[in-house]
């Protein structure tokens, strides 16, 4: 295992269990209709829909869809910790972080920063020389930890409703 952080558990990141993922699913899924919702103007019902809809495709294999890396957090009695999904991208040498969460119970604890660490060396191993994610604007905790961890921003998503001022 590896760790990082003294005083915490070895972490690990290990790939998700077919088992796992509908447990995953129903963190995902209402998580990303919530942030839809807000960032979007969506209504709630509106905004699980398309985020049911969007995760079904990106996810149709499952934890084993090509082209898609889902893995889980674990410490060293395999506990999950949380998750982190990426799409790497041999061509640009770079990975688009999806989704990246650490569960409530285990969040201000560093695990996210070591979380970050190994994905890091994880890629570099594999010759990835980049990793890109998107973070919700209102999340401020998450822009916290990833500029904490070397990441710069790059620009700003922004959305407009046709026929809105």
């Amino acid at each position: 295992m590896e760790g990082g952080i003294p005083g915490t558990p070895e972490l690990a990141l290990r790939p998700m269990r077919d088992v796992e993922f509908a447990a995953y699913l129903a963190y995902f899924v209402p998580d990303y209709a919530a942030e839809m919702a807000t960032n979007y103007g969506l209504s709630a019902a509106q905004a699980l829909t398309r985020a049911s809809a969007e995760v079904a495709d990106d996810l149709r294999g499952g934890p084993r869809t090509e082209g898609e890396v889902l893995l889980c957090l674990v410490d060293e009695r395999d506990t999950l910790l949380g998750y982190l999904w990426y799409r790497p991208d041999i061509a640009q040498r770079s990975a688009f972080i999806s989704d990246f969460h650490i569960l409530p119970a285990h969040q201000g604890k560093g695990f996210g920063k070591t979380a970050l660490g190994l994905i890091e060396a994880r890629l570099a191993a594999e010759g990835l020389t980049e990793i890109r994610l998107r973070v919700a604007a209102d999340n401020v905790r998450a822009r916290h930890v990833y500029e904490t961890s070397g990441f710069r921003t790059t620009g700003f998503n922004m959305s407009k409703r046709i026929g809105e001022v």
